[in-house]
């Protein structure tokens, strides 16, 4: 049994844990990170289901980090466009770059791509990386965080960051209280090719009972679709024929990009909102998924939990050490100052997406009409619409 003594251990190693622990090591801190998944360096060959719609900020950071380089342009949906609108109704709102004097909105990216070139920086960065390892649940003690791998090595560490995703063991740890809403229910996602090139909008339109987002990928014929409807109705279009899938789709969509093909496989996923009460529990302090999980329809997950890796890694990397330690009191100042700012944002969003949600699933024709009205309203106000296209791309 070794003893591996560091500042910082992160648990989970997804694009969040890894961001953030390579930023840490870039500013000189000893930074271990641990995934129980097996992770490779290499960028996957074969495309995946799950992608995110990052936005300038998350870019930036990514660039800064030394990731976004290792993004091949092939995998880097940019999109310049945005049109939203209500299904059989005349509401809809547009937006686009230029509105606010930039060259795209966001870029879609697949999850595992980002991850892969974070592996890359992170191990570049001089973080000690172990995949395939488990952990037990931490020992807590006043100046650190003991954890016992599925080796029988234990790590030692100043701080403990629980990246380890919606479902945290660590939360779990903790005891830390968490606030639920099931949406009841379900994403399904999935790739297809159209016939029409969909010249790098993002389109989403809301039906009776949940948004389908078609998002533009760097193939200007692929997107990848979310659609999110309640449990029953996602389980029947993951079990309907290819036939019937792309006609449901067809007719959703307003058969906006022309004929349509599969070319990928067909999954979903629960929707649902989490809320982790406290932050800070000693020296552990969460992060992303095991802090917040918001509803997809504004794509905007990715991006709060990167906010949260960016705003930790700049509060921590503010303070001095002594012999490599940080202060007591300095040190739960910052994670305080982080766990203010990045709770206010988690509020926020899931406060928009909360009310987004309620408002497009009223059924009744009054506010159908009320909604379609807003959105045209709204189509016609470069200002409100450049605050938020300015507010998409902020952490």
């Amino acid at each position: 049994m070794a003893v591996i003594r560091t500042q910082v251990t992160v648990v989970g190693g997804g694009m969040i844990g890894l961001a953030f622990a390579t930023a840490m090591a870039r500013r000189g801190r000893e930074v271990v990170l641990i995934e129980k998944q097996p992770m490779q360096g290499q960028i996957p060959s074969t495309p995946s289901l799950r992608v995110s719609a990052l936005n300038h900020a998350a870019e930036a950071w990514l660039r800064e980090l030394g990731a976004w380089s290792r993004i091949p342009e092939s995998r880097q949906g940019a999109y310049s466009g945005m049109h939203v609108w209500e299904y059989d109704s005349f509401g809809h709102i547009r937006f686009h770059a230029h509105d606010a004097d930039m060259t795209h909105l966001g870029t879609i990216v697949e999850n595992d791509v980002v991850a892969a070139a974070l592996w890359q920086t992170a191990e570049e960065a001089g973080v000690r990386l172990y995949a395939e390892t488990t952990v037990s649940e931490p020992e807590y003690h006043a100046h650190d965080v003991t954890l016992q791998l599925g080796n029988g090595d234990v790590v030692l560490s100043q701080l403990l960051v629980a990246a380890d995703g919606a479902q945290s063991k660590l939360r779990a740890a903790s005891g830390t209280p968490v606030t639920h809403r099931d949406y009841e229910q379900e994403g399904v996602v999935c790739t297809i090719r159209t016939e029409v090139p969909h010249g790098g909008i993002a389109r989403q339109v809301f039906l009776g009972d949940g948004p389908l987002a078609l998002l533009p990928m760097a193939d200007p014929h692929e997107c990848s679709i979310v659609w999110s409807t309640p449990i029953l109705r996602a389980r029947e279009l993951v079990n309907l024929s290819e036939t019937e899938f792309k006609q449901a789709l067809h007719v959703a969509s307003d058969n906006q990009l022309g004929t349509i093909e599969r070319v990928s496989a067909r999954v979903s996923f629960p929707l649902t909102m989490r809320y982790a009460e406290d932050w800070i529990h000693g020296r552990q302090v969460l992060m992303g998924d095991a802090a917040h999980t918001i509803h997809p329809l504004a794509g905007q997950g990715a991006n709060l939990g990167l906010g949260d890796a960016f705003v930790l890694a700049e509060r921590l990397g503010a303070l001095g050490t002594l012999n490599g330690q940080w202060d007591e009191a300095e040190l739960a100042r910052a994670l305080r100052g982080y766990s203010r700012a990045r709770k206010a944002a988690a509020v926020r969003h899931i406060a928009v997406m909360e009310g987004f949600h309620q408002l497009f699933t009223q059924p009744n024709p009054l506010m159908r009409a009320a909604r379609a009205t807003g959105l045209a309203l709204a189509d016609k106000i470069n200002p409100l619409k450049d605050f938020f296209l300015r507010q998409a791309n902020h952490f």
